[in-house]
């Protein structure tokens, strides 16, 4: 895991050592261990490196044995060993034992096709000398960042925006619509980044970069079966299933194993984390060292299960306290390794594990990121399918009361009545022919923080529908898969690079140089749950059903007979507490507030009022209050206080 940095072409108004320099500095969290810098003819590249594979021989940038290939590379290649054994078989040598010199090999045997064969998670700029070529790359699922930007016929990227701040003339700009996407889904939707002019590589794509042109490609997209095609994929042998996924399960945990520095694991005391620790655990019987949030306020807690799962495994366990004033405290600076606004404090308790995980001198541990969204575990898809069986039968109020099922964890929508839950959850009949409509009910709670939007930004967005923008982005044949492949491909296609795996993931771990591997996440795991039916997944309403099955002799029967609890973090009540009151009253101050020209002041110091008196209203409040808060955060960080004029320019 590290940090990359680079350009292609003919940089302007400044050195290119310093600019390369400065570039590297500016993710220098991301690999501490060592900073390397190549100047060639019309590229450059750095790295900053965190030392997991091959300590000694593994140094970047590197070249291939003729200095024609130049790569820099951050992540992991978890098959190289085989990759190594295969090119070595058709003639390829090599002088280090590194995965980041399989890379340039692959691509010597392969072009551009390379990244076909790797199972990792990756973001690297490879260049070419015989085809005076820069290649981007990333990695299938959006696991690792990789941003870029153009100026003045010159090509830059990087592991982190602010190193593309560090390019003269590059300025952090809020980009009106990224922001409405994110007042929308959480997230600005790749290639757009919140900043205008500044963008992501999305998720399994490739970025070609010649003297003429600049060319953005995908070469995976996650696919489901049609519905009527489904049938002949519940003909197999249950528990045949349910071994081969074990199987899978294991054989993805053993290659995120690889690596010269030890190894830990996130155990949040659910089913995923569980699973993984409890695979470690087999195939490393040392002790195995494992990390954990708790939270004050028993509603977030889940130390008990923790404990069960520690113990049952005698791991050397840890957990790092998680208050609502060190919430409030750290906040901003999660916001600047998000560099992005959050409508949500989840990545912070993360922020504060890695931190631990650090200070104890782990680079690398395993998670259960993934499994909720290729196995259909959140709420949501119960969520959708309960609304489906309503909608079938409207009249129906024994149908409804089902309703009541649904996040039992909330204590707020415990107490509202049954015509409220009927009217959230199943809102418009309209609904059902929407692509988008097993989130529509998220979208709703989200939305609710535009009301707090100034009249100029509303302005910029005239005409502008975030949901309309993703509605377009949908894969051709989405309207032929069920119901449930179409919420996952929902989760797993956006929510999950655009947040989970970003602010919630890489970025908080990487503040403290800690790398989180995902087994669930492995390109063979994706794929054999893709091909499963429906059934196999969400069985009535239990969630994850097959994975339960496949790994019943792995746990202990409380753990795996646990329901869904969502990984959640107390919001706008963290931060009137010692930790956040003055930067939140300096952010969210009118004369703040008309500087950014994105928010009526008046509405909203009266929603800071209203949240510091502790009566914000649910989700809504929350999100609003988070969302606006961090964007004010991020343009003081940045120095972007243009945002006013950037709207009206656009």
């Amino acid at each position: 895991m590290c940090g990359i940095a680079g350009y292609h072409g003919v940089p302007g108004g400044i050195a290119r050592d310093r600019l390369l320099a400065d570039m590297a500095a500016a993710v220098l969290h991301r690999g501490p261990d060592a900073t390397g810098i190549h100047v060639g003819d019309n590229f450059g590249f750095a790295h900053t490196r965190l030392s997991i594979i091959d300590l000694a021989g593994g140094a970047q940038p590197m070249a291939d044995t003729d200095g024609e290939l130049w790569l820099t590379f951050n992540g992991e290649i978890f098959n190289y060993v085989e990759l190594r054994q295969d090119l070595i078989a058709r003639g390829h040598r090599f002088r280090t034992a590194s995965d980041t010199e399989v890379i340039l090999e692959a691509y010597r045997a392969y072009g551009r096709d390379c990244v076909k064969h790797f199972n990792g998670d990756f973001a690297f700029a490879l260049w070419d000398s015989r085809k005076q070529r820069l290649m981007l790359a990333r990695d299938r699922m959006g696991v690792r960042p990789l941003f870029y930007t153009q100026r003045q016929g010159c090509l830059y990227f990087a592991s982190a925006i602010r190193a593309l701040l560090q390019v003269p003339g590059v300025a952090a700009e809020i980009d009106p619509f990224a922001l409405d996407q994110t007042f929308t889904i959480w997230f600005p939707l790749a290639p757009r980044t919140i900043f205008k002019d500044i963008a992501e590589l999305p998720p399994g794509h490739l970025l070609l970069a010649d003297a003429d042109h600049v060319h953005v490609e995908p070469y995976w997209q996650l696919a489901f079966p049609d519905a009527d095609d489904i049938v002949a994929h519940d003909q197999r042998d249950p528990r045949q299933l349910a071994d081969e996924l074990q199987a899978l399960l294991i054989d993805a945990t053993r290659i995120r194993l690889r690596a010269d520095v030890p190894v830990g694991a996130y155990l949040s005391g659910g089913l995923d984390s569980s699973i993984v620790t409890a695979i470690m655990k087999r195939l490393v019987p040392d002790q195995l060292r494992t990390y954990s949030v708790a939270f004050e306020d028993a509603e977030f807690d889940e130390r008990g299960f923790q404990d069960v799962m520690a113990r049952a495994l005698d791991t050397d366990h840890h957990v790092v306290l998680c208050t609502e004033d060190e919430i409030g405290r750290r906040f901003p600076e999660v916001v600047a390794h998000a560099e992005r606004p959050l409508v949500r404090t989840g990545p912070t308790p993360l922020h504060m594990l890695s931190e631990l995980v650090h200070r104890q001198g782990l680079k690398v541990v395993l998670t259960g990121e993934g499994a909720d969204e290729v196995f259909a575990g959140y709420d949501i898809f119960k969520e959708a399918k309960l609304r489906r069986f309503c909608a079938a039968q409207p009249a129906s109020k024994r149908r409804t009361l089902l309703l009541q099922r649904l996040y039992p964890y909330l204590s707020q929508l415990k107490t509202q009545s049954q015509s409220y839950r009927e009217a959230f959850f199943l809102g418009s009949g309209d609904d059902l022919g929407d692509p988008l409509f097993s989130h529509l009910p998220r979208v709703r709670t989200t939305q609710g923080a535009k009301v707090f939007y100034s009249r100029e930004l509303r302005g910029a967005l005239s005409g502008y529908d975030a949901l309309a923008d993703l509605r377009e982005r949908l894969p051709e044949r989405f309207a032929r898969w069920h119901p449930l492949s179409q919420a996952q491909y929902l989760e797993t296609a956006f929510l999950l690079p655009g947040y989970i795996l970003s602010s919630q993931g890489d970025r908080v771990a990487m503040a403290h140089a800690v790398e989180g591997r995902f087994p669930f996440l492995d390109p063979r795991v994706i794929d054999f749950a893709a091909k499963l039916s429906p059934r196999q997944k969400l069985r009535v309403l239990r969630e994850k059903h097959i994975l339960r099955e496949a790994t019943r002799d792995l746990l202990p029967d409380n753990i795996a007979d646990r329901p869904k609890q969502p990984y959640r973090a107390p919001d706008s009540r963290s931060f009137f507490g010692a930790g956040g009151r003055d930067y939140v009253e300096a952010a969210l101050a009118p004369d703040a507030l008309a500087a950014s020209g994105l928010f009526e002041a008046g509405a909203v110091q009266k929603l800071l009022r209203k949240c510091a008196a502790g009566r914000a209203v649910g989700a809504r409040d929350n999100a609003a209050f988070v969302g606006i808060l961090s964007t004010q955060l991020l343009i003081r960080q940045t120095a972007g206080t243009a945002a006013a004029s950037s709207i009206q320019a656009a």
